[in-house]
C-alpha cells in the first residue's frame, strides 16, 4: 500500500504529511482485538495479535552403537514459534480515517475481531520516571492518585488493583494550550506548539516576584524567580513578544494550575505519590519539570511527582483489558520488546527534528507475553529498594559515552557472527544487514536521548541488542558454537575430576574456585576473601545453593559442574539455574539438560544426586547476559523456598558486575567474575583479568 498522509486543518489530504503503515501496525494481519481511546486531540489504540518466530531448539541425539568422538553433542534446529504480542499506537486525530481505513483493510478472518472503545481513563500502572530518573517496578506501589491530563483533566484516587474512584478534574488541560497556544503563536500542530515552547523564555513575559518587590521579596521569604503573574509583562509593555516566550508561558501557566490542583487533591486524601499520564506530557522535559516543581512547591516536597514512560495508553489499555477478559491477561508476565518500540523525545529542540516530529506523531510500545510468570527472588533482603543494575548509564556521561562505543564498534562482527549461523539462509546476509541498521540507529537515538527507552544501563544494550536479532530471525548466533565448545569440555570433564580428587581438602577448593573463574582468584585482593569463603566450608554444610550459571563449555562444565559435585558431597542440595532463553554463548536450560545427562552417565556423584533429587536443573525466565532478580521463573522462587536455600552464587561479568554487584540477599551469597574489559577494570580499582569474589554473609 503507497503511503498516505494526514487530513489537513479544512479536511483536505496533507501531502506533505506521509504514513508509513506498515512500520506503525506491526502483524495487522494476526490482531485478534482491538481497543481504541479517542481524545480530543489524540486517538490510542491497542491491539492483540499473534507473532510467528524463529526459535533455536536443542535435542540430545541417540548415540548406541555410535562414535561419539566424531559426533557432535546435540543437534540443533530452527522452528518457528508463535508468541502473543500487545501493540500500543498513539496518533493525532487528524490521521484517524487514514489510519482507521489501513486497519479495516488490513484485517482477515474480521469475525475473529473485537473492537472495544473509550474516552476514560482506567488506571495501569507502568514504567514510571519523574525528570527521565527511572524507578524500579516497586512492589508496594498503593495508594496513589492518578492524574491523566488529555484534553482535560481527571483525577482518579486508586487504593488498590481493584479500588479506585474519580474524585476530580478539570477542563483547563491539554486542550487549553493547544487552543490559546493556537490563538497565540498561530501554531497548527500540537508538537510545534511544544517545539516553540522549549525555544522560549518565559521571563520575558511572565511577571516574576522580583519584578514586583524589587529586593524586599527575601524578607517575604519568596524566591526572586518565581512566576506572580502569568503573561504579567504582556499588559505593561508595549511591545511584541516572541511565539516562543508566549508558547512558553502558557506551557507554565497550564502545568503549575494542574499541579497546584493534583497537590490539592493528594492532600485531600493523604497521599504522597502522584502519577500523571496523558496527551499533554507526552514525554516533554519543559512539562514534566514544570508539573514536578509546582508539586515541590505547594506540597513542601511531601508529595512526589512521577512521570509514566508511555503515558498516553491508559484509556486503551483500560479498554482493551475490559474485551479481554476471558484471556486471564493477568496471569501472564510481559516484556517490553524495545525493536519495536518508539522511545521518549529528546530534550533539545534541535535534536533530530524529523525523529521528533515522527516521536510525536506516531508512537509505538510493544510488549511480548512471556511464556511464563516471572515474580522476585524469595531471598532479595528489600525488594522494594532493589537494582539489578550496578551503574546507571543515564547519569554517568562517561560510561555511556564508552559503552555505546563499544557496542557500535562490536556491531560488524555481531552482524557477521548472525549471518554465519546460518549458512543455508540465502536471505541471512541481508537479514544481518537489516539488524544492523537497525541497532545502530538505536544506539545513536541513545547517545542524544539516554533516557529514551527507560534507564540506560548495559543490561539494556544488551537486551536490545538481542530483541532486534530477534526482530530478524537470528534466534541463537552462538548456537553452533555452543555446540562445538559444549563437545569438547565434555571429553575433559573425566580428567578434570580425577585431578580434583587427588588434591587435598584445602587445596581442592581453591581450585574448583579457580575453575569458577577460570583465572587466578587471589589477583586484586581477593585472597582475604577467598580465606573467609574456606573458613566457611569447614562448618557445617548449606542445606541449599542456587546457583547462575553463565557460559557454555568449559566454564559450566569444567568450572561449575565440579564445583556443583563439591557441594552434592557436603550434603548440600544444588539448584542449577540457567538462562530460558540464547544470549550470546551463555548455556541454555534446554542444553544445561543434555549436558547434565552426558555428566551423569559419567559421574555417579551427579546420576546418584539427579535421581534423588539433590541436584535440581531450572530456567530463569530470562533470555539476557544479565540477570534481574526481581524478574525470575515462578517455578524457581518456589523451588528455592521449598528447599530453605541458603547459598546464592552469581558468576559472570553479566551477572554478578553490570547486574547484583551490589544486591543485599537474606543468605549468604558468593558473586564471581573475572574482569575481561580494560575500561572496567580501571573505573573498579583493578587491572584487566583482576578477580571478583565476593563472598556476603547477611547482617543479624
Amino acid at each position: 500500500m503507497a503511503e498516505r498522509g494526514g487530513r489537513g486543518a479544512h479536511g483536505s489530504l496533507d501531502k506533505s504529511i506521509t504514513l508509513p503503515p506498515h512500520e506503525i501496525f506491526r502483524n495487522l494481519e494476526n490482531a485478534k482485538r482491538f481497543a481504541i481511546d479517542i481524545g480530543g486531540s489524540l486517538t490510542k489504540l491497542a491491539y492483540y495479535s499473534t507473532v510467528q518466530h524463529k526459535v533455536a531448539r536443542v535435542r540430545s541425539f541417540d548415540h548406541s552403537g555410535k562414535d561419539l568422538e566424531h559426533e557432535p553433542l546435540y543437534e540443533i534446529t530452527v522452528q518457528e514459534e508463535i508468541t502473543a504480542r500487545l501493540h500500543f499506537i498513539k496518533f493525532e486525530n487528524t490521521y484517524i480515517e487514514t489510519c482507521l481505513d489501513f486497519i479495516k483493510d488490513h484485517l482477515v478472518n474480521t469475525e475473529t475481531k473485537v473492537i472495544k472503545a473509550t474516552g476514560g481513563v482506567f488506571a495501569y500502572q507502568k514504567d514510571s520516571d519523574t525528570e527521565f530518573r527511572f524507578q524500579t517496578n516497586h512492589p508496594n506501589i498503593f495508594p496513589y492518585l492518578l492524574v491523566n491530563i488529555g484534553s482535560g483533566v481527571s483525577i482518579v484516587k486508586v487504593e488498590t488493583e481493584d479500588k479506585f474512584e474519580w474524585i476530580g478534574g478539570s477542563s483547563i488541560g491539554g486542550g487549553t494550550f493547544w487552543g490559546l497556544g493556537a490563538l497565540l503563536t498561530k501554531t497548527k500542530k500540537f508538537d510545534e506548539l511544544l517545539q516553540l515552547a522549549s525555544k522560549g523564555q518565559h521571563t520575558n513575559v511572565d511577571m516574576l516576584v522580583k519584578d514586583v518587590y524589587g529586593g524586599a521579596y527575601q524578607t517575604l521569604g519568596l524566591s526572586g524567580n518565581l512566576i506572580a503573574s502569568s503573561f504579567g509583562k504582556s499588559t505593561t509593555a508595549d511591545k511584541e513578544f516572541s511565539k516562543e516566550d508566549m508558547a512558553k508561558s502558557l506551557l507554565h501557566m497550564i502545568s503549575n494550575d494542574i499541579g497546584q490542583l493534583a497537590c490539592l487533591y493528594a492532600k485531600l486524601h493523604n497521599l504522597d505519590k502522584i502519577y500523571f499520564g496523558g496527551f499533554f506530557i507526552r514525554g516533554h522535559p519543559v512539562t514534566m519539570r514544570t508539573i514536578t516543581y509546582s508539586i515541590n512547591f505547594f506540597s513542601k516536597g511531601e508529595v512526589q511527582a512521577l512521570f509514566l514512560r508511555h503515558e498516553g495508553y491508559l484509556g486503551a489499555i483500560g479498554a482493551f483489558l475490559k474485551g479481554a477478559e476471558q484471556d486471564n491477561p493477568n496471569q501472564y508476565s510481559w516484556g517490553e520488546n524495545y525493536a519495536g518500540s518508539s522511545g521518549l523525545m529528546s530534550t533539545s529542540p534541535d535534536v533530530f527534528p524529523m525523529q521528533r516530529t515522527r516521536s510525536g506523531t506516531f508512537d509505538m510500545f510493544e510488549m511480548d507475553r512471556l511464556e511464563r510468570p516471572l515474580v522476585n527472588l524469595p531471598l532479595l533482603k528489600d525488594p522494594s529498594t532493589y537494582i539489578p543494575d550496578t551503574v546507571d548509564l543515564t547519569d554517568d556521561a562517561m560510561a555511556r559515552k564508552y559503552w555505546l562505543t563499544c557496542f557500535e564498534e562490536a556491531l560488524d562482527g555481531v552482524a557477521k557472527r548472525a549471518a554465519a549461523s546460518q549458512p543455508d539462509s540465502v536471505d541471512a546476509p541481508e537479514r544481518a544487514e537489516k539488524f544492523r541498521h537497525k541497532y545502530w540507529n538505536k544506539l545513536q537515538t541513545l547517545r542524544q536521548q539516554p533516557f529514551a527507552y527507560g534507564t540506560l544501563t548495559v543490561r539494556s544494550l544488551l537486551d536490545t541488542r538481542e530483541h532486534c536479532l530477534n526482530e530478524f530471525n537470528f534466534p541463537d548466533p552462538y548456537s553452533k558454537v555452543k555446540q562445538k565448545e559444549n563437545g569438547i569440555a565434555l571429553k575433559c570433564f573425566q580428567s578434570v575430576i580425577e585431578s580434583l580428587d587427588s588434591l587435598g581438602w584445602e587445596e581442592r577448593q581453591f581450585a574448583l574456585v579457580k575453575g569458577l573463574l577460570a583465572g587466578n582468584v587471589f589477583d586484586w585482593g581477593a585472597k582475604a576473601v577467598s580465606d573467609q569463603w574456606l573458613e566457611r566450608l569447614k562448618g557445617p554444610p548449606h542445606k541449599c545453593a542456587l546457583i547462575f550459571a553463565d557460559n557454555s563449555g568449559i566454564d559450566i562444565i569444567l568450572g561449575v559442574f565440579p564445583f556443583v559435585r563439591e557441594l552434592l558431597s557436603r550434603g548440600t542440595e544444588v539448584i542449577l539455574a540457567c538462562n530460558s532463553g540464547p544470549a550470546l554463548n551463555d548455556v541454555t536450560y534446554s542444553e544445561s539438560l543434555i549436558v547434565t545427562e552426558r555428566i551423569a552417565a559419567m559421574d555417579p556423584v551427579i546420576q546418584s544426586a539427579l535421581r534423588e533429587e539433590k541436584l535440581m536443573l531450572v530456567q530463569t525466565g530470562s533470555s539476557s547476559p544479565c540477570l534481574d532478580l526481581s524478574r525470575l521463573d515462578k517455578g524457581l522462587a518456589v523451588l528455592v523456598r521449598e528447599r530453605a536455600t541458603d547459598l546464592v552464587i552469581i558468576e559472570g561479568m553479566g551477572r554478578a558486575i553490570h547486574t547484583n554487584y551490589y544486591a543485599a540477599l537474606n543468605c549468604e551469597s558468593l558473586k564471581l567474575a573475572v574482569i575481561k574489559n580494560s575500561w572496567l577494570a580501571d573505573r573498579l580499582g583493578g587491572k584487566i583479568f583482576s578477580v571478583i569474589f565476593k563472598y556476603e554473609v547477611p547482617c543479624k
